[in-house]
């Protein structure tokens, strides 16, 4: 019972443990007069990707493998189908043009590059499906593509209406101090009771770690994308939710994907490869909807069939073991 509780728990500390740190630090780059635009594109950004880091990072040092691929694929997925599919149903959501042709291109893209670099054995004939530290490297530096990207878009954007849309508290230094350790800290355990606890619900269920990370730890770490996503909708910035859940996905293959498999190597169980094409088919549905009906929008009725998909996704995975 023990274990259960720490594994709950856990997740708790890992969206606890990232707010503090985006806010604390998101505090000290205004402190330091850091643009709020140049802020939001790398603290922030960052920061919501925290609980997934750590959780892979652990899994990794702990030689939990399926736990990191798992917790990858499966918030992947819930990005598009959960939170999209509930921020629509709560408003219709009107998508920018350069999310359409870009954003949501390249997480297509990184879906097809992780795809090509999971599935070496294809090529070579080996039985083992391993993302090497070579693979790491190639995924960062598409990575570092994407940042680049963000930045030279950022330039070219309006700064005035970047500041209107995040406002940052203003603290004290101590406040920030302590801000930025709880997080720390909170992250540090959270992820270690995350990893150990969906090892230890595996093992007793009899469940594959992949299926555990996929589902659990995947809907937890994706909770700070559904939060935003139904605050934008509530204010009726929807345009905010899909570029948090599109740039996440990105970051979270390119950026998390990258830094796990260079710490260790990653062993991917071969039946992933489905997931993977759901991960891509999701991103593909995502790009036709917004020509469907209304032009660059996600309608309600889209929203309630992406969460119906996700439902499936979640059926067929538990039924899969």
């Amino acid at each position: 019972m023990i274990e259960y509780i720490l594994f709950v728990l856990g997740i708790i500390l890992l969206i606890k443990g990232a707010n503090y740190l985006v806010e604390g630090s998101s505090s000290l780059g205004q402190k330091l007069k850091i643009p709020t635009l140049i802020i939001g594109l790398t603290i922030v950004a960052f920061g919501t990707s925290m609980p997934e880091l750590i959780v892979n990072v652990l899994s990794a040092l702990n030689g939990s493998t399926e736990v990191a691929f798992g917790n990858i694929i499966g918030s992947n997925i819930a990005n598009i189908l959960l939170v999209l599919g509930i921020t629509a149903i709560i408003c219709p959501i009107k998508v920018k043009r350069s999310t359409i042709w870009k954003e949501i291109p390249f997480a297509l893209f990184a879906v097809i590059i992780l795809f090509i670099v999971s599935n070496y054995y294809l090529i070579d004939k080996i039985d083992i499906t391993i993302l090497t530290r070579v693979s790491g490297l190639i995924l960062l530096c598409f990575f570092a593509i994407f940042i680049y990207y963000a930045i030279d878009m950022a330039r070219k954007s309006k700064p005035e209406l970047e500041d209107k849309k995040m406002k940052i508290p203003k603290r004290k230094g101590h406040v920030i101090g302590l801000l930025i350790i709880l997080g720390l800290i909170a992250l540090y355990f959270g992820g270690k009771w995350t990893v150990d606890g969906a090892v230890f619900v595996a093992q007793q269920l009899g469940l594959s770690e992949f299926l555990i990370s996929a589902t659990v730890i995947a809907i937890g770490t994706s909770l700070p994308e559904l939060v935003t996503g139904i605050t934008a909708a509530r204010k009726k910035d929807t345009g905010l939710a899909v570029g948090n859940s599109v740039g996440s996905n990105i970051f979270n293959i390119f950026w998390i994907l990258g830094i796990t498999a260079l710490i260790a190597p990653i062993t991917i169980p071969n039946f992933v490869n489905i997931d993977m094409i759901i991960l891509g088919i999701a991103t593909l549905l995502l790009f036709g909807f917004l020509f469907i009906g209304k032009k660059h929008e996600l309608e309600r009725w889209e929203g309630f069939m992406f969460v119906a998909l996700y439902v499936a996704y979640i059926v067929f995975i538990v039924l899969r073991g």
